[in-house]
């Protein structure tokens, strides 16, 4: 596997994520592509876990995702159980891949005596490569003798690819008094722009919520963290994320979306997730400055997001950013290829506390010194207000250097 270098934004450390009751997991080689490292991660859940979960809106999807769909759906008296490799995304390997989920699943059955439709599988790496499932089977009997509580970290290096860094989060919040954990991880650097999902994420929890809530909650808080960031513009084939709750914590069951002890609950996963998100979009591919956009004034919450994102997905946006050029004329460029309600003379542009342009003009007292200075910065603000009505939205991204394009040019070899 090449080495990458660090992203400049890396934690110092990974964080410390408790075990939770109701879950053991192992890591294994398993030399799907990559040697020398582990690539296989398995998660085995208690009997009676709720799973909730979003995946890509590509409609070329990864035959592990169509598998796990129907998984999301599926009621089993068994433990639930996730399987992900890393090194390839099993996508557009024809019968070959849907065969290779099917054996895992199968396999998944016999060592975990778990039932095989409720079994939830994720692959990324390469598209266009079958996964060998024998490489997977073979490990299987060693992962269910070293099933452990306390693995989180060895889970999140197992599923990396091009990341610098292996992604988590936890938190801890009340419920009845009883104090309940949020553990994530994720992994993503490239081939991120979000629908519906991060590359891959696994988040998990030993609060008694029941799965009508927890999807309502995932579903939601995804447009604010996994589905409010992109690196390139790309949703990739395989994305998944999946919020599994054991209820193991000792308080009855939260199963409305009006329960008054909810909120708790609803920020802690909300602070894990856009925590996880956060890392993702700083670990984008070639990054050397992250970038925050805000619009405001537009005519709807969804037509801010778009105006946002079409800023974000600029190439020409995010080589200026690299390059440290406060072009803003490209923000306004991209401001308008939007096809959202937009209005030249009503439009204003700020870089940091520096207001460059408002009603259709550069500000006179606006030096590009100020601007060429800010953009110094290892964090850019970026804010439009469409002056129009009362919709917003914040999104996040990096610049598009030239080791993006070295990691994605030799990716395969």
């Amino acid at each position: 596997m090449a080495q990458y270098k660090l992203s400049p934004f890396a934690p110092k450390h990974f964080p410390t994520l408790p075990p939770i009751k109701g879950f053991t997991m192992s890591t294994a080689e398993a030399g799907v592509k990559y040697k020398n490292r582990t690539d296989l991660w398995v998660m085995v859940a208690a009997l009676g876990t709720q799973v909730a979960g979003v995946f890509t809106q590509n409609l070329c999807p990864g035959a592990p995702v169509d598998w796990s769909r129907k998984a999301l759906d599926y009621t089993t008296n068994g433990p639930r159980v996730v399987v992900v490799n890393s090194g390839t995304a099993n996508v557009f390997g024809g019968q070959k891949s849907r065969d290779a989920v099917i054996e895992t699943a199968q396999g998944v059955a016999d060592i975990f005596q778990a039932d095989q439709d409720g079994v939830f599988l994720a692959s990324t790496g390469v598209i266009g490569e079958p996964l060998d499932a024998s490489k997977v089977l073979a490990k299987f009997p060693e992962m269910e003798a070293d099933l452990d509580a306390d693995g989180w970290e060895a889970a999140a290096k197992a599923i990396m690819t091009t990341d610098t860094h292996p992604k988590g989060a936890t938190a801890t919040c009340l419920i009845d008094g009883v104090y309940v954990t949020i553990n994530g991880i994720a992994k993503g650097s490239g081939m991120i722009a979000p629908d519906m999902a991060t590359m891959l994420s696994f988040v998990a929890t030993d609060a008694a919520i029941s799965q009508p809530v927890l999807q309502a909650l995932l579903s939601d808080l995804t447009q604010t963290s996994f589905n409010a960031i992109t690196v390139d513009s790309d949703t990739s084939t395989s994305d998944t994320l999946l919020l599994l709750a054991s209820g193991t914590a000792k308080h009855s069951e939260i199963s409305s979306l009006d329960d008054p002890r909810l909120p708790a609950f609803k920020d802690a996963l909300h602070t894990v997730l856009f925590d996880l998100a956060m890392q993702v979009i700083k670990d984008g591919e070639g990054i050397s400055k992250f970038v925050t956009i805000t619009v405001t004034g537009a005519v709807s919450d969804a037509s801010a997001k778009k105006i946002g994102m079409s800023v974000a997905n600029s190439p020409l946006v995010k080589t200026a950013i690299a390059g440290e050029d406060a072009n803003w004329g490209r923000i306004i460029m991209a401001v308008g290829k939007a096809g959202e309600p937009a209005d030249r003379d009503k439009l204003s542009i700020s870089l940091g506390p520096h207001l460059l342009a408002e009603n259709g003009q550069r500000l006179p007292d606006y030096t590009e010194l100020d601007g060429a200075e800010y953009m110094k910065r290892d964090a850019i603000d970026i804010h439009i207000d469409m002056g129009l009505e009362d919709g917003q939205a914040t999104v996040y991204t990096c610049d598009l250097t030239h080791s993006y394009i070295d990691i994605n040019a030799d990716y395969r070899s």
